[in-house]
């Protein structure tokens, strides 16, 4: 509509944006406004109570510093990013899962006549895509989150997770350990806080173990908590001796891990009962405390080891000297909380799924495992075997002679020279594979080994999904905290009832300047009762969009 000097830029009727799509087609506008009215029974409006946490973890207004308008369009920024973060608290896992959902309905809880549908989801994707910023994104968000809980900053946990791929592209192989093969893959770090939130990830090069990627992972962690000294928790796969010390002296860091490898084992009897109440949670140990010296002397470090059933021992190595050794082993054993989270993150939200189906140059300069050593390995391996068996069958002879009352030596005699031209055969060929493994190099560049380009699977839409799934899990965290004194189940089934209450019925109306939201009655009589303490009613904050109540339709 033209009133002689400009276009109006709002629609006066929330479902019937007619003025707004045709500014958006004519480039005059960047991202519709969103406007309500009057609802009941909205299916999925439950979501609605988390605007408030959405907008404090500052997705939109570090979106805009990003990426500023990806208009003009009438789904801009704002409203692109919404529905990702929607998408994701409802468990749609993909922007085809929007084809099984009512676009009028879903826009409704939008303040839009419609929300998008698959291609265009899809298009804002590879448009945001497009700028390559989602790993400074997912730093930014990063810095926000650790400023608001600079409590749990003090233990930050790394830990990699592995992503199979089933595709037909050939790209690098990682072993996957919760499937015991090695297969084609992508490894993700992810950094956590002290009670397992995600803080940021990054994406490894390929068949980067976890001693290759502490170093640049701790340089953005340096970055993020400024001078502040704090312990990183990790597995097995970042033990390495000089990279601790590394760690502890030049980058101000303090280390928390298991042991690897042998170790002398401890008397049961030096092990002391321990008990104590941290951070809400009674724990209790059989631990023993000592400390140990390596790199002949130059790394000074401590081990708690802690006695299971049956006398097994885990051995637990820290820089850390001034907690107690419970408080030490109740961090250590807590990484496992990173894996509830992959585990929950890959059933829930779909965190292995593939973003899109693109692929990039690879480095063909990046070296790999020569697979001409894994083949001459194995041959070396069937020779010694065999002259094992051999050798086997000449004890054998003997103890069938003395058994038989025959001479040792002479049965001895007829054994070897019975094996002795085949003892002899092998033996040969086991030298000559010897040196020529001696001679075949351990690692070689890539290109060497195909004649076919060297690719990867694309990285930067798959990590700006993740950063809006994490945002999203965080969401849920800060909703746990705040319903977590009036649930008693919180601990079991404290998300389970935070996924009802997204996905509930609710009327929407709006009351001057703020939208009220009331949820119907949940499906599950316990959870009945557990929500009116949430922030009810909302006012959405000015950050996020303009509230425009609107005449009855």
């Amino acid at each position: 509509m033209y009133n002689g000097r400009c276009f109006l830029r709002y629609d006066s009727v929330p479902r019937k944006r007619f003025i707004n799509r045709s500014l958006a087609c004519l480039g005059q506008l960047n991202d519709a406004s969103p406007m309500f009215d009057d609802v009941e029974g909205v299916v999925g409006a439950g979501v609605l109570f988390v605007l408030p946490a959405l907008v404090q973890s500052g997705i939109f207004r570090v979106a805009t510093k990003l990426y500023g308008d990806i208009g003009p369009a009438f789904y801009g920024l704002r409203t692109t990013f919404l529905v990702l973060l929607f998408m994701a608290l409802w468990r749609i896992k993909s922007p085809e899962g929007l084809k099984e959902r009512d676009p009028a309905s879903l826009g409704i809880i939008l303040g839009l006549d419609r929300a998008p549908e698959v291609k265009t989801v899809r298009g804002k994707l590879t448009r945001l895509a497009a700028d390559h910023k989602a790993e400074q994104f997912g730093q930014e968000l990063a810095h926000i989150r650790v400023e608001q809980r600079s409590a749990m900053m003090g233990f930050l946990y790394v830990a990699g997770h592995v992503r199979a791929y089933h595709g037909k592209r050939e790209i690098p192989k990682t072993h996957v350990a919760r499937m015991r093969i090695s297969m084609a893959a992508t490894e993700d770090y992810w950094v956590g806080d002290a009670a397992g939130d995600p803080l940021f990830v990054v994406t490894a090069e390929a068949n980067a173990g976890l001693t290759k990627m502490l170093l640049p992972v701790l340089e953005q962690v340096r970055e993020l908590v400024k001078e502040r000294r704090v312990t990183i928790v990790f597995d097995r796969g970042g033990w390495k001796l000089e990279l601790f010390k590394q760690i502890i002296n030049d980058l101000g860091f303090d280390i928390l891990t298991y042991r690897k490898g042998k170790s002398p084992q401890i008397d049961p009897g030096l092990f002391s009962q321990q008990a104590a109440v941290i951070d809400g949670r009674k724990v209790e140990y059989l631990l023993h405390d000592q400390r140990v010296t390596f790199l002949d002397g130059k790394l000074e470090l401590r081990q708690i080891t802690r006695l299971n059933k049956g006398n097994h021992q885990t051995q637990i190595v820290t820089s850390r000297f001034d907690l107690p050794a419970i408080e030490i082993a109740m961090r250590m054993f807590d990484r496992w909380r990173q894996e509830n989270y992959f585990k929950y993150m890959r059933e829930e939200f779909s965190l292995d799924a593939l973003a899109d189906y693109q692929i990039e140059p690879d480095d063909p300069t990046r070296t790999v495992p020569n697979p001409a050593k894994r083949e001459i390995a194995k041959k070396v391996k069937a020779e010694k075997m065999e002259i094992k068996a051999l050798e086997q069958s000449l004890g054998a002879s003997v103890i069938k002679a003395e058994s038989n009352k025959q001479p040792a030596l002479t049965s001895l005699a007829d054994a070897y020279n019975k094996n002795k031209t085949k003892l002899a055969a092998v033996t040969d060929k086991l030298d000559a594979l010897l040196q020529e493994r001696r001679k075949i190099p351990t690692r070689v560049e890539i290109h060497e080994l195909s004649k076919d380009a060297v690719i990867k699977l694309a990285t930067e839409r798959k990590h700006l999904t993740n950063v809006v799934k994490m945002i999203a899990y965080q969401v849920e965290s800060d909703l746990l905290t705040q319903i977590g004194p009036k649930y008693a189940r919180v601990d079991d089934e404290g998300r389970t009832l935070i996924h009802e209450i997204l996905n509930a019925r609710a009327d929407i109306r709006v009351a001057d300047s703020k939208l009220v939201v009331t949820l119907h009655p949940l499906c599950a009589s316990p959870y009945r009762g557990s929500s009116p303490h949430l922030p009810n009613p909302h006012r959405l904050p000015n950050q996020l969009s303009r509230i425009r109540s609107a005449p009855p339709i």
